[in-house]
């Protein structure tokens, strides 16, 4: 058969295909209108339909399941836009939308982990050019503060471009009841900073934030064994306890504006592995507050511990082409080989496609939280 030919079959199925699909996406409207079968009757309706279309496939068995399970997300994806489910995360999408909140303040009482001159504080300054700053010794303290109200925002690192997520703040929003309700980059250029007159060659203990120190690895490799590394708490705080060595002999690893505040001076710059080296910070807020512009949204999800479960996930979001910017995993402590996902998506709750399939994945996963609808700058 000439490639004409079989080309013109292929073109006349595919139109054939259409007003099946049509009709099928009719049905399941009118179905859903009706409210008589729950979620759970529905899956076993499918399930059973694809144990028939599996057994009729022959040699292209796996193709056919694939066929089918595409065919249901779209029906599923479009009967939740028609009949939504209700629930706890409709609640907060309708409350934080009612409220007037106008443009993003730039002002406010901010919690901040660290000391003068750490990048979360210029990031806090880059979102809150007249905001009042409070310093916190821990991650944990900034969640906190936010939590009891005693500061409105917060800013906190989630993750940096060459070494990762800052996964102690992904377990706290797990943990914490706070949202998201905006984020922001920084370029971050990291210096070895000791006492004015030191060297190199008399550097005996550099002492950095676990993050820094990951993102400068290649540089303290090229050190050798002769000099310490000692993690701590903050990047600015490692150049305030150089500043007060007696030996000089103790040196940081921070940004520049540190040199100023701690009485430092560079001894190497730009000292990071990559010079593509961006953090990315979050601003959380105990409310759920959308502002306008918001089209990204951040969830936390745990999935029944079966094959196919995150991919039912995936395949909801591309009937409703919805972009996936981020999937990270993190094992559930006390659950062997059980994990929570972390989904950064594109999308506005003010869609009601996506209100919609937010709702059903509240109904179908394991436990599901809503981190919030923000934008990033």
């Amino acid at each position: 058969m000439k490639i004409e030919k079989i080309r013109e079959e292929i073109d006349n199925l595919d139109k054939s295909l259409l007003p099946i699909l049509l009709k099928r996406m009719e049905l399941c409207e009118r179905a859903a209108e009706t409210g008589e079968l729950t979620p759970a009757e529905i899956k076993s309706r499918e399930r059973e339909l694809l144990k028939w279309a599996s057994g009729q496939g022959g040699e292209l068995e796996l193709y056919v399941h694939r066929f089918y399970s595409s065919l249901f997300e779209l029906g599923r994806a479009y009967r939740e836009t028609r009949s939504p489910l209700g629930g706890k995360v409709r609640g907060e999408i309708n409350a934080a939308l009612s409220e007037d909140t106008g443009e993003f303040p730039e002002t406010g009482m901010i919690a901040v982990q660290g000391v003068e001159g750490a990048n979360s504080q210029m990031a806090a300054d880059s979102l809150f050019p007249r905001g009042s700053l409070i310093f916190f010794k821990s991650f944990e303290a900034v969640f906190d503060a936010v939590e009891s109200g005693l500061c409105r925002f917060g800013v906190l690192p989630i993750e940096n471009s060459s070494n990762g997520s800052v996964r102690a703040n992904y377990e706290l929003l797990n943990r914490k009841n706070v949202k998201i309700v905006r984020s922001t980059r920084l370029c971050i250029r990291h210096e070895l900073l000791a006492k004015p007159g030191v060297t190199l060659e008399q550097i005996r203990e550099i002492r950095s934030h676990e993050q820094a120190l990951g993102q400068c690895s290649e540089f303290l490799k090229s050190l050798g064994d002769k000099v310490k590394i000692t993690p701590c708490a903050n990047t600015a705080m490692a150049a305030e306890l150089a500043s007060h060595s007696e030996s000089g002999e103790i040196a940081a690893i921070a940004s520049h504006p540190a040199c100023e505040l701690y009485g430092l001076v560079p001894i190497a710059e730009n000292i990071q592995n990559s010079d593509n080296n961006y953090t990315r910070f979050i601003c959380i807020s105990r409310n759920c507050e959308i502002y306008p512009g918001s089209d990204r949204i951040s969830l936390i999800l745990a999935l029944k511990h079966r094959p196919g479960a995150l991919y039912e996930i995936l395949a909801r979001l591309t009937a409703l082409e919805i972009n996936l910017i981020k999937l990270e995993s993190c094992p559930i402590v006390g659950h062997d080989f059980e994990f929570l996902f972390f989904f950064e998506m594109q999308g506005s709750v003010r869609d009601p496609r996506v209100a919609a399939m937010l709702e059903s994945l509240e109904q179908s996963c394991e436990s599901f939280k809503f981190l919030g609808n923000y934008s990033e700058s």
